[in-house]
This record gives C-alpha cells, sequence and structure tokens, in this order.
C-alpha cells in the first residue's frame, strides 16, 4: 500500500475541510433565505419571569438585635453584614469627619484580643474581609470568607463590632490619608461641582453638603471615636445580615455566643433626623478654573424621599429623560452636539430630601446654549405629554433591568436589611414596580409639572469664565463667583 506524504496529507485535508464547510453553508443558508431577515422590531421575545424572593428567615435577639439569615450554597461562601444607626449626620458641625474616622479606624486599629498586624494576618491567611465604615446615613461592617473558616472569622468580625481598639496610630494614620484628600480635592472639577453644588441647594453647614476640613480634623481626638462609637454601637441599633454557604443552626450558634451577652449599657439614642431645606433658590454660580478648556455644569433644585407616591411615575420620567434614547441625549448631544454626556434625572433619599438634578460637560463656549438646551427640555416635559412610544421604552427599560436587582440573593438581602432600617415596607419594591406598570402620559405630565421646578433650579458651572462665551450672564443678570480653597 502506498503511503500519502505528509504534504499531499495536509493539502487532501484542508480541501476536505473546504468542502465541508460549502456543505454546511448551503444547507444552513436556503431557511434563512426562504425566510428572509426580519427586523429588530418583529422580534418576540416571551415575558421576564415574575421575580421571587428567595426564602431567608427574620428573628430578634433578647438585646434587640436583629438577624437576617438567607441560606445560598452554590458556592462555598459566606457574606454577612451589618447596619448600624448613626452617621455623619450626627456629629458635631466643628468635627466633621469624625464619624468617617471612626468607621476607618473601627478596622485599622485592631481589637482588643488581637492587635492590627495580627488581625490583618489572620484574615490575609484566610482569603478573608472584614470592613467598617460610616457614611452619612449609617454605619456598615461587613465580612466575606470560605465556608470553612466561618466560626474564625465571625468571631473577628464580632470583635471589631464589640471590642475596637482605636489605636492612636491608626487614628493619625487616617487623619493623615483625610488631609491628603482635602489636599487634592480640587484636582477633579467634577469633584468641585458635586461639593459646591450640594451646599448651593443644602446649605454650607446642612450634615448633607458640610466637608471635611484640616480645622474639623485638627478637634477630632481618640477620645472623640470612642464616645462616638459608644454613643451609637449597640445591639438595640444594629441589623446582621448572613447570606451564602452555612447550616442555619450553626450559623445561629455562632450569633448567640458572639452577640447574645452583648448589653445595651447605655439609654438607646433618640436620633432625630436632621431636616434638609433648599438654600439658594435659583441662582447662577460659577467657580474659576482658569486652565480649562470646557465646562462643568450641575442645575437643579431640591427633591424628595423615596416613600413618595410619585415615585414610580418620576422614575419613568427619568427614562424618558435619559439614557440613549432619552430626550437629553437625542436633543442636547445628538442633534445640537453640545455635549458628550448630558443626564437629567429626580434623585430621592430615604429619609430626606434628595435632589432633582441635572448637567454634563461642554466646551467653554457652548455653556450657555447647553443649560439653555437643558432648561427648554425640562419645560417641554412640564408643557407637554410625552408619546407612546417614550412611555413604552421608559417603562420597558426600568422592569426589565429588575432581574440585575437580584442577581445573587445578596443583592436581595441587602434590599431588606436597608428597607428595615429605615422604616420602609419589605415589598416596596414590588410597590414601586407595580407602579412603574400603571404609568400612563397624562401621569407624567402631572408629576413634572408638580416635581420639575424651573423657578427654583440653581445653575453651577466650572470652567474659564474668559471662555465662556456669550457670558453667563445671558442666563440671568444674578451670577455668583463661589471661592475655594485652593491648598
Amino acid at each position: 500500500m502506498q503511503l500519502i506524504n505528509n504534504k499531499n496529507f495536509k493539502g487532501f485535508t484542508h480541501l476536505g475541510l473546504v468542502f465541508i464547510t460549502l456543505l454546511l453553508v448551503l444547507f444552513f443558508r436556503n431557511p434563512a433565505v426562504a425566510g428572509g431577515a426580519r427586523h429588530y422590531t418583529e422580534l418576540e421575545f416571551p415575558p421576564l419571569p415574575e421575580i421571587q424572593l428567595p426564602e431567608y428567615e427574620r428573628y430578634q435577639l433578647p438585646n434587640g438585635m436583629i438577624v437576617y439569615l438567607m441560606e445560598d450554597h452554590e458556592l462555598p461562601l459566606v457574606s454577612g453584614s451589618a447596619i448600624i444607626r448613626t452617621g455623619s449626620r450626627f456629629e458635631p458641625p466643628d468635627k466633621v469627619g469624625l464619624a468617617e474616622l471612626t468607621g476607618i479606624v473601627m478596622r485599622s486599629g485592631g481589637t482588643l484580643q488581637h492587635p492590627a498586624a495580627e488581625l490583618n494576618a489572620m484574615l490575609e491567611q484566610r482569603a478573608a474581609i472584614v470592613e467598617t465604615g460610616i457614611d452619612v446615613t449609617s454605619g456598615n461592617a461587613g465580612f466575606n470568607t470560605l465556608s470553612q473558616d466561618l466560626p474564625t472569622v465571625f468571631n473577628l468580625f464580632a470583635e471589631v463590632l464589640r471590642d475596637p481598639a482605636f489605636t492612636e496610630e491608626q487614628l493619625m494614620l487616617a487623619k493623615t490619608q483625610l488631609e491628603g484628600q482635602i489636599a487634592r480635592r480640587n484636582d477633579d472639577p467634577g469633584d468641585i461641582a458635586s461639593r459646591e453644588f450640594r451646599k448651593l441647594i443644602y446649605g454650607n453647614t446642612s450634615p448633607y453638603a458640610r466637608t471635611v476640613e484640616y480645622t474639623t480634623l485638627d478637634n477630632i481626638s481618640r477620645q472623640n471615636l470612642v464616645d462616638f462609637y459608644q454613643t451609637y454601637f449597640h445591639p438595640n441599633q444594629m441589623i446582621l445580615g448572613i447570606v451564602g454557604d452555612f447550616e442555619p443552626t450553626q450559623m445561629k450558634a455562632l450569633i448567640t455566643d458572639a452577640f447574645a451577652d452583648w448589653e445595651n449599657v447605655s439609654p438607646t439614642q433618640n436620633l432625630e433626623i436632621p431636616s434638609a431645606f433648599q438654600e439658594n433658590l435659583k441662582g447662577i454660580f460659577f467657580v474659576a478654573q482658569p486652565q480649562l478648556t470646557q465646562s462643568n455644569i450641575l442645575l437643579g433644585h431640591l427633591g424628595g424621599k423615596l416613600d413618595d407616591p410619585d415615585y414610580p411615575a418620576l422614575s419613568v420620567l427619568n427614562g424618558v429623560m435619559n439614557g440613549f434614547g432619552g430626550r437629553l441625549f437625542k436633543e442636547v448631544r445628538s442633534r445640537q452636539g453640545l455635549a458628550y454626556s448630558v443626564y437629567g434625572f429626580w434623585s430621592p433619599s430615604y429619609d430626606y430630601p434628595g435632589l432633582f438634578i441635572a448637567g454634563g460637560q461642554t466646551r467653554s463656549d457652548a455653556t450657555v446654549a447647553f443649560v439653555e438646551s437643558i432648561l427648554a427640555e425640562i419645560d417641554k416635559l412640564r408643557t407637554d405629554e410625552i408619546t407612546p412610544e417614550e412611555l413604552v421604552y421608559a417603562k420597558e427599560s426600568i422592569l426589565n433591568s429588575f432581574v440585575f436587582q437580584f442577581e445573587d440573593p445578596s443583592q436581595t438581602l441587602s434590599r431588606l436589611m436597608r428597607y428595615e432600617y429605615f422604616d420602609y415596607p419589605s415589598d416596596f419594591i414590588f410597590q414601586y414596580q407595580r407602579g412603574v406598570k400603571a404609568t400612563t402620559e397624562p401621569e407624567i405630565l402631572r408629576v413634572a409639572q408638580t416635581h420639575l421646578n424651573p423657578e427654583q433650579i440653581v445653575t453651577l458651572v466650572v470652567g474659564n469664565i474668559n471662555d465662556i462665551q456669550p457670558p453667563l450672564t445671558n442666563l440671568g443678570t444674578d451670577v455668583e463667583e463661589l471661592m475655594i480653597d485652593n491648598e
């Protein structure tokens, strides 16, 4: 038998592959040609399945700590989080930064049982994480670990919550880091705009707008951190949630051993939520940044809360304004070519008024035209009903995104804990979903007329005032320069 040499064999193989490929193309081509290509608007998809909450258990320890447990055995991992009833809005005005420092040094300073270096080493050996922090409205702590290391890591997590050391060394390091942030905070014009806009709306001294300064950091001592911690960190002020690959009986035993004997040693704080009012009604403001070739622009006014009955309709209104199919993108960016990015949305908060805010970035000589264009689109929303197509697009964008809010059980658990913390019903997200589905064109017009108030809009421009032509006075005679510290 004659052997085929290597060269001929390769050629034969290549021809064979080509022949098979042609057969496959011809086989699959005919049905496609016969059926014809379909336009994307003709494609039909089955309705999205109803979202179901995973099973979970909620119970309360005798000392008042609320506990959520949600099993998820897909991976050998367990994570936990705690929400503590505190926040930077409760810190003294002359000690802004106290809450943030407390949240940082709680973890970085180690515990009374395990100094910082030892605590870090124990966690690193297990590829585990324990974190703490305090933001405007709450304190937060969390951990992530392999299931096999759960007892050890959970006990370290409990130590951080119950027995933080608050070492002077770590406090000084944290202060130095915050001082570095202060020194760099004017490097980004977007950060300047965001910071100063909140001050214009809420006021310089509002707990929702005030900023950490060198002077307020100098006023903060280690004892201040200890006092702040002892004032707010009590079991009856805390919600704990655990999700992952654990056995419920074992998990409950760990929680009992770690927290059941934690007593509420001082009276519970009757926390009065600081109110919020709009400091400036209307007005044009600018921050001079001569080195810039474009303007960073924000405009808006005080908004509302998530529990506003109009929130679902306002979310649909947001969808009409924003995104690639939204009015601002189509008109301001695409048709007029005034900006690469532009946005506008009603942004509520849980327990204090949020903002209606719009803005973007544009070249200096287009600043006035950019602002006028956004204001014109707001006026149109308040004058005429949106089209049925816009309503469908906005509603479907919101409703189709629901699936991504429940991708894993930890997202669901976090939502349940947050609703309880802010005293919202546990099915709030589904109430919102039903409200979005029920929204109509006339309702969008009504909420736009009710909640978008041109007579209260404050405009802030961060940019090169000499290159802004026509000048900002074309937007109104009341133009005020804001002076910022450039250290």
